[in-house]
């Protein structure tokens, strides 16, 4: 496709995003400015829902560019030897490698169907996953319990991450395997004390998690009460499929979060639930720590888990997990 026939369809694919989002109204040359090439790798508001993955043909891990759901990719660490291979090593290099990487999705190089890969989490290795507990009233409301005055925060491991098409291992020593659908933070750059109004800038944007757990091993006396053995199994923290920027969201505290089992709806939520919002939280957890670019937080999920319903409800060996966050993606784990 020539040049300037990419950056008409990049063009209309960032109108249909403002369009969405009611930003379009009284605007009638928006189309023209975002078909613009300078304009377009500029954009502060440009959809981009970065990837990493394979080619189903072979090869090694990219790192990928999405301007929607289910549209094809551009594999910016394949055109440019300068941009990583992954999300973690490409937010540690800062505005530069951003820059780098809107310029390349603008000229539309080295495009790849979606069907054409193999979709991995979008983010790895980050130095910490942090996790808030009882952050949806309704969540609180269905075990009895207060709602919080202050964010419980416990964590997962990194080793926890596997992908959104990834299987989900039963362990042999739990039978009491639950489902949480979560939104999930992704920090971009170093952060440390921060403000309220300071937290904007050190966010990079969303994904979708699920906090797998075992409700044997959380809800009980063993490990002395300290429940971490419960989340932090293996294979307990799908995430995916794309980490999605932040100014392609239109609301964030405006999401419908969702988990069915076996095409069985199981939590319909949404995010203006939440009790600490996404701000609250990254500008809380930094007066106790160093948040790095790449760490990734797991806000709370909503009503609907298994254990509280009558008779309880637990993940079996063939169930399929499907979680999904508008505007933010879809998981799919089989649970074996």
């Amino acid at each position: 496709m020539p040049y300037r026939g990419k950056l008409r369809l990049l063009g209309r694919a960032c109108l249909a995003f403002a369009h969405s989002c009611g930003k379009t109204e009284g605007n009638p040359n928006l189309a023209v400015v975002v078909a613009s090439s300078r304009n377009f790798s500029a954009s502060r508001a440009l959809n981009m829902r970065f990837v990493q993955f394979t080619s189903k043909s072979g090869g090694p891990q990219h790192l990928g560019v999405q301007l929607k759901q289910g549209g094809d990719i551009i594999a910016v660490s394949a055109v440019d030897s300068r941009i990583p291979n992954t999300l973690r090593k490409f937010l540690e290099g800062g505005d530069d490698l951003l820059k780098k990487a809107k310029r390349i999705v603008a000229e539309g190089r080295s495009i790849i169907p979606e069907n054409d890969v193999n979709f991995l989490a979008p983010v790895t290795r980050m130095d910490k996953l942090a996790c808030i507990g009882l952050n949806y009233s309704g969540h609180c409301q269905e075990q009895g319990l207060p709602t919080p005055e202050s964010p419980v925060v416990f964590s997962k491991f990194p080793s926890n991450i596997i992908g959104p098409r990834d299987n989900i291992l039963l362990p042999q020593i739990s039978d009491k395997v639950d489902w949480e659908a979560e939104l999930a933070i992704v920090i971009g750059k170093k952060c440390k004390s921060l403000s309220n109004n300071d937290v904007e800038d050190c966010i990079f944007g969303y994904t979708v998690a699920q906090d797998i757990t075992a409700r044997d091993w959380q809800k009980s006396k063993r490990n002395g009460g300290q429940f971490l053995l419960g989340k932090a199994m293996d294979t307990f923290c799908p995430l995916g499929p794309a980490v999605v920027t932040k100014e392609a969201i239109c609301d964030i505290n405006n999401l419908p979060v969702r988990t069915w089992v076996n095409g069985k709806l199981k939590q319909d939520g949404n995010t203006s639930e939440l009790i600490f919002k996404p701000h609250e939280i990254v500008a809380y957890l930094s007066q106790f720590m160093t948040l790095l670019p790449g760490d990734v937080i797991l806000t709370g999920t909503p009503a609907g888990v298994g254990f509280t319903r009558t008779p309880p409800e637990y993940l079996q060996r063939g169930d399929v997990l499907e979680t999904e966050i508008e505007s933010l993606g879809r998981l799919r784990n089989k649970v074996i």
